[in-house]
């Protein structure tokens, strides 16, 4: 039986300032992304998407950041590995507080948008997170970028690691993300999102942003809850995966 984790980045709203349809998202997914203040997201509306999982059964994860509002965490930051290792710390724990007053427990870390992929290739910042988690907790697993270095470093260092494809992102031929900056980088076409990844799904292949089709090993897939008809994209992956046999499940 084929399974898989279907993911979403959530918490992200901040103040009057509304991020996706946490709610609706949390009907979909298996897991949740929570944010931790640091890229976005204020403790009363954490809380409140926390709560709703929690009500849902749906996993939990930190999706901890570089502390860049302004830039919601996609700026790049050469930051001292003992200070990155205590702004990951903080934000585990800060979301491990409010988790725990709605019953709910953090399973897992998955790293925010350029600390992700920083960490994806920097052994350095990479093992800075790495015992940033450990020393919370060694029980919490890593969803990190599928075939990227880090998920050798981090299970050398004894972590849990949850290897994860993105289903509204392009992929080079080198099995990386596509910038953000460079045309096609992000997909709306939920039909064809969604039979990428029952292709991913069932045969571990994708489509590369050049045409050719490259291998990807992963558990987990994540949709931006901040993407445009996000709910809608989600929709359809589990309608599909789903149609094809595919168990969704949390994999942390």
């Amino acid at each position: 039986m084929k399974t898989i984790d279907l993911n979403s980045d959530l918490g992200e709203s901040y103040g009057a300032w509304a991020m996706g349809d946490d709610a609706a998202m949390i009907d979909i997914v298996s897991s949740a992304n929570v944010a931790c203040g640091f890229h976005a997201g204020d403790p009363a509306g954490i809380l409140r998407t926390l709560k709703v999982a929690a009500e849902r059964g749906v996993a939990i994860g930190a999706h901890v950041s570089y502390p860049d509002i302004v830039g919601f965490g996609r700026r790049d930051m050469d930051i001292a590995a003992a200070d990155l290792l205590a702004d990951v710390v903080y934000q585990i724990g800060a979301l491990q507080g409010l988790a725990a007053t709605v019953g709910a427990k953090v399973s897992y870390v998955k790293p925010h948008g350029a600390l992700y992929n920083r960490i994806a290739v920097d052994p350095v910042q990479g093992a800075a997170v790495i015992e940033a988690i450990r020393s919370v907790d060694p029980s919490l697993a890593l969803v990190a970028l599928a075939n990227a270095p880090i998920i050798a470093q981090a299970r050398a260092a004894g972590l849990r690691v949850v290897s994860e494809a993105y289903a509204d992102r392009a992929y080079t031929k080198d099995r990386r993300l596509v910038s953000r900056r460079e045309p096609g980088a992000v997909l709306h076409d939920a039909a064809l999102i969604a039979e990428r990844m029952v292709r991913l799904a069932r045969h571990g292949t994708i489509e590369a942003i050049d045409g050719s089709v490259i291998s990807i090993e992963t558990q987990s897939i994540c949709v931006h809850g901040d993407s445009p008809g996000a709910v809608a994209i989600a929709k359809e992956i589990r309608r599909r995966l789903e149609a094809e046999g595919v168990v969704i499940t949390p994999s942390a």
